[in-house]
């Protein structure tokens, strides 16, 4: 096991210790920035470690829910700690974190999967199973909050809440069902794809156990220095003159930073089915396991929670998955439908600061 890949995660914890004990200067924003992208590719490198030893989809399944789950943690701190002025923040993670992977990790995905391999291949059935489940959730959960009559405003009534919650659990745990156990041989590589790591030999129980405990030490660390940096980027967002929503589209990015690379190394030894799986699979966790998260937060403690999306992102939303439904209908890609989808990113980016 490579040194670094266990000194960046420890590092880094030090780094969030003196974060919550000590002012937030420009010195520890200093370290904790080369730190945090230490502790991404630490983090990148025992996620593979695992997933070569437990194989697919299994691997990539373990990233996405210990990545999310931490996500959540800061997600629900933030809401408590900002009180009724981060009402909207769980919506604006949550939607940045779908414009994030279906364009941003998705679109690189392609372009260096298509780049290097031509047209590279993935399992129409997965892709589809995992799509058509992210777009009821996606639809369930931000756009229908807008369109709701029984409160003003783009907010669930109680009830309401309570039944989009419950519905985001059912279909995100009958995904996991599916994707594990049911139809397990939709999320595989398909035939003749010719999988380069599958020439490695896989790590043994020993160092499998070893990486998992020090990927779930890297994340911590990663959502952990995202924490000690949200003042600095909050600060920083006010001083440019930006809307509060780009706090959560960066809180999104450094969140999905192992996943997309996660993704990208995937997409670059021909894996292009694992980094689909790794995408999709976390945009689906994301949704899934934090709206009921926050929901049952916010009647806890009657906190408002804003979820329905402006008419401008939901555009972006209706395009990302017009796009994406054409992009994974066929079984092969290339560079072409991955230019697409960056420059639909760029556009989420550049109209969240110019709105």
């Amino acid at each position: 096991m490579p040194l670094w890949t266990i000194l960046f995660p420890l590092l880094s914890i030090g780094l969030v210790g003196l974060g919550f004990v000590l002012p937030v200067g420009a010195l520890l924003i200093a370290a904790a920035v080369p730190a945090l992208c230490g502790s991404v590719l630490a983090s990148v490198h025992h996620a593979e470690v695992v997933a070569h030893r437990v194989g697919e989809p299994f691997g990539t399944l373990i990233l996405a829910l210990a990545v999310t789950v931490i996500e959540l943690a800061l997600i629900v701190s933030m809401m408590l700690a900002g009180g009724p002025d981060k009402s909207a923040l769980a919506r604006d993670t949550i939607f940045s974190a779908i414009m994030i992977i279906c364009n941003g990790a998705v679109g690189l995905c392609l372009v260096v999967g298509g780049l290097k391999y031509r047209e590279p291949a993935f399992s129409v059935e997965g892709t589809t199973v995992s799509l058509s489940t992210l777009i009821a959730l996606a639809t369930l959960c931000l756009v229908l909050p807008s369109f709701t009559t029984s409160n003003s405003g783009p907010t669930y009534t109680g009830a309401q809440l309570a039944f989009a919650a419950i519905a985001s659990l059912v279909l995100w745990g009958s995904f996991v069902f599916v994707q594990t156990v049911r139809h397990r041989d939709y999320f595989l590589p398909p035939a003749g794809v010719d999988d380069e790591s599958n020439h490695a030999a896989p790590p043994s129980t020993k160092v499998a156990w070893a990486s998992f405990g020090l990927l779930v030490v890297s994340l911590v660390a990663v959502i952990g220095l995202a924490k000690v940096l949200s003042p600095a980027v909050e600060s920083g967002v006010a001083a440019v003159g930006a809307p509060p929503a780009v706090i959560g589209i960066v809180i999104a990015l450094l969140v999905l930073l192992p996943e997309t690379w996660a993704a990208a190394r995937a997409a670059a030894t021909n894996r292009l089915q694992t980094s689909l799986n790794l995408a999709l699979g976390s945009a689906l966790a994301s949704i899934g396991l934090t709206i009921p998260a926050v929901a049952l937060v916010a009647t806890l403690l009657g906190m408002p929670l804003q979820l329905g999306l402006t008419p401008k992102d939901l555009v972006l939303l209706a395009l990302t998955f017009t796009v994406s439904a054409i992009t994974l209908v066929t079984g092969r890609t290339n560079v072409m439908e991955g230019v697409v989808h960056l420059v639909i990113f760029a556009a989420f980016v550049f109209l969240a600061f110019v709105p």
